[in-house]
């Protein structure tokens, strides 16, 4: 027996208040074939509709409310229906059926002063931003918060200062850009905007903007709020797919590798229900990172070309993959190709690191020194643009840092290479972030065991190699124990490490006077090393110690 109408519409209106949107949407969608439902049940049920991926029905019930308001003369109403049928639209790709909508609300709206005419403004912003006219795009979001402000529409308002934000980022006014960020999104988790779809709006314009500038913590922050308001919703489609690559970028991030990879996979199966093609590439690039990282080197080609056929760059993680292959001409191409292609600061900020690992193991030290001096004139430049934004310039400064420590160890400049090392740790450590802190802690033991440090080498490396296999990274493990063992083989002759320690200080110049104040030990203990080293290498000057250490690249 079929239920009363009054019962389905009746428990369609509770499961919406619950934001149980999947049960609301059968719910609804059950009262509606028996009797037609009322324009305010219509509208949850389009809503319901959106929410959980069904954009046929969704775009086919709003035209029903826009045809509905039409014929009762409610102008504004139908304005703001086909705005929303326009917006979706836009962003699903269909620029003509887009348009057409856009133009139909815009006459309608253009005949009263109402608040739509603010909305209408939104598509025109987005329109600047992907042209590269930012400051076109921030005048339009300003004028259309002024409207939200004027009419009191908290969802208008908090969208385009959101939007307004983003577009400040791309101006490079990042401290300007976050505070609008922040203002949108006490607004989106404070329970003041009633609209679920611009709530997940401006939960992924935030994430990705703060994520842009390298403002980590915020982007930890907002991620964890946006978990917990999906979470809230177990039914939602949308936005599920971007909340879980960004989950899984903050998990990466913070060392939880294997439950990153788990949100990717969860994020690429969502992605496809809510038609969201850039979030099902997001997680085929971060799951094609985890697997570089871990060694899985075929998962992680076939990840990355996944992510480059939904239309995402697979860079610079793919040129890293090519170096870990050994096709290293084709890192360096594709490297190049990108990075001719990137005129922004922080989209070439995310590129120079790998641009100067590649260069350097390549043995291209001037190649990698004008990426390291690039590197460095960003940060410094993007430093001055946020004084209030810590973690942009932190980070920014961190990978500048161990670029440039890598160029000294490079040129054989490790006492050089300590300070900016050593800054570069401490941010990641205070980030807690464990595999670019243990990445730091192997260039750091390099530098210890240049200057005849022994205790910081063995230290720095066992912090170091402990972490990878923590975190599962085989490449790393093999790496570090790759040093240890050419450390260990490095010792000739029955030389001990002391030994090797006095014959590095000879074999660069110093006397045994200089020797010993160095290590912190009498002339006469040095000049007892030195004749050992000479008996059991079998030679009789300091040049031919010199000689035998460089030949044997202990130098």
């Amino acid at each position: 027996m079929t239920p009363p109408v009054s019962s389905d519409v009746d428990r369609g209106r509770a499961q919406f208040r619950d934001r149980a949107w999947d049960d609301a949407y059968q719910s609804l969608v059950r009262a509606d074939t028996v009797l037609p439902l009322d324009v305010e049940d219509l509208e949850r049920l389009a809503l319901s509709a959106g929410l959980t991926g069904r954009d046929p029905e969704f775009l086919r019930l709003l035209e029903r409310i826009y045809q509905t308001h039409l014929g009762c003369g409610r102008e504004t109403a139908a304005a703001r229906a086909a705005f929303w049928i326009g917006f979706r639209l836009f962003a699903m790709g269909e620029a003509g059926r887009a348009g057409g909508w856009l133009a139909r609300s815009q006459r309608l709206a253009d005949a009263h002063d109402c608040v739509e005419r603010g909305y209408l403004l939104m598509p025109a912003v987005h329109r600047h931003m992907a042209d590269g006219d930012n400051a076109a795009a921030v005048a339009l979001a300003i004028e259309a918060a002024a409207i939200g402000d004027r009419f009191g529409d908290a969802d208008l308002s908090a969208f385009a200062r959101g939007m307004q934000g983003r577009a400040r980022l791309r101006q490079g006014e990042i401290d300007l850009g976050l505070a609008l960020f922040d203002e949108a999104m006490v607004a989106a988790t404070s329970g003041e905007l009633s609209s679920p779809v611009i709530v997940g709006l401006i939960y992924c314009s935030a994430i990705a903007g703060c994520q842009r500038v390298f403002a980590l913590g915020r982007a930890r922050e907002w991620t964890s709020a946006l978990a917990a308001w999906c979470d809230g919703q177990p039914q939602l489609v949308t936005f599920t797919g971007t909340c879980l690559v960004h989950r899984a970028e903050v998990l990466q991030l913070g060392g939880a590798w294997r439950e990153a990879i788990e949100e990717t996979h969860r994020a690429a199966r969502r992605a496809p229900l809510a038609r969201d093609l850039p979030g099902e590439a997001d997680a085929a690039y971060q799951r094609a990172e985890l697997h570089r990282l871990q060694g899985a080197l075929v998962e992680a080609e076939e990840a990355y070309q996944r992510a480059g056929q939904l239309g995402r760059e697979p860079q610079p993680g793919l040129a890293l993959l090519r170096m870990a292959q050994g096709r290293r001409a084709d890192a360096v191409g594709a490297l190049r190709r990108v990075l001719g292609a990137t005129t922004d600061d922080l989209g070439r900020a995310r590129l120079l690191p790998a641009e100067v690992e590649i260069q350097l193991g390549l043995g291209a030290r001037d190649e990698a020194r004008r990426a390291c001096a690039e590197l460095e004139e960003i940060a410094t430049r993007l430093s001055a643009a946020c004084v209030r934004s810590s973690d942009t310039s932190a980070i920014l400064g961190a990978l500048a840092g161990e670029a440039r420590g890598a160029l000294y160890l490079a040129d054989g400049a490790p006492q050089a290479a300590l300070p900016p090392l050593r800054r570069a740790l401490q941010v990641w450590q205070q980030l807690a972030a464990p595999y670019l802190a243990a990445c730091v802690r192997v260039r750091l033991a390099e530098a210890c065991r240049a200057l005849g440090d022994h205790d910081g080498y063995r230290l720095e490396l066992e912090f170091a190699r402990e972490a990878f296999v923590k975190l599962g990274a085989a490449p790393d493990v093999a790496r570090v124990d790759a040093i240890a063992q050419a450390k260990s083989a490095a010792a000739p002759a029955g030389l001990t490490p002391r030994e090797l320690e006095v014959l590095r200080l000879l074999a660069s110049g110093r006397t045994n006077k200089a020797i010993a104040k160095q290590l912190f030990l009498s002339e006469k203990t040095i000049d007892r090393h030195v004749s050992n080293i000479f008996a059991k290498i079998n030679v009789a000057s300091r040049a031919a110690a010199t000689a035998y250490a460089y030949q044997r690249q202990l130098v």
